[in-house]
């Protein structure tokens, strides 16, 4: 069982990697949700010094990885972005298609996390109901979309610190 927020995210520090890129893929589908999950990433990444920051809207969350690698594929030369956050939410209905969706969502974003230069975070919300996504956009299980842009910038500043060793 998942933690009430993750504070340790924040007390290890941020990264100074102002003037990098991010790209943020979300999806049009549970919008209410995503939009606040949008917000709370951007707001992150804006106070930590990121103002380039580039969306890319997909119809659902199984569209999630072709929309990663199609913004990598005609970015990845001029100034590609330090790390892809994935956000989308993904709600339980009464067929098994939930879990056909997050499986694919989960493997196509696990591939592309190890295939690309650059890091992709995993944003995207499997819940069982509203109420399970509403806990997550900062309730008693924090703000994910925040979290999310935490781990981008933290992975991008891991990935930056490695290249100068």
């Amino acid at each position: 069982m998942a933690q009430p927020g993750n504070k340790k995210l924040l007390e290890t520090g941020i990264p100074d990697i102002q003037g990098a890129c991010f790209a943020i893929i979300r999806t049009e589908w549970n919008a209410v949700i995503v939009d606040e999950l949008e917000r709370g990433c951007r707001k992150t990444l804006i106070k930590s010094g990121i103002e380039d920051i580039n969306v890319v809207t997909v119809p659902g969350a199984f569209e999630i990885p072709f929309g990663i690698r199609a913004y990598w594929e005609t970015h990845k030369y001029g100034h590609p972005p330090k790390a892809i956050i994935a956000l989308g939410c993904i709600i339980r209905g009464d067929t098994p298609h939930f879990d056909y969706i997050c499986r694919a969502v989960t493997d196509g974003i696990l591939q592309l996390n190890l295939s690309l230069p650059i890091p992709v975070i995993f944003g995207v919300l499997t819940v069982d109901n509203i109420g399970q996504a509403e806990e997550r956009m900062g309730g008693k299980h924090g703000h994910k979309g925040e979290e999310a842009a935490l781990t981008g910038l933290k992975m991008a500043g891991l990935q930056q610190s490695l290249k100068r060793r």
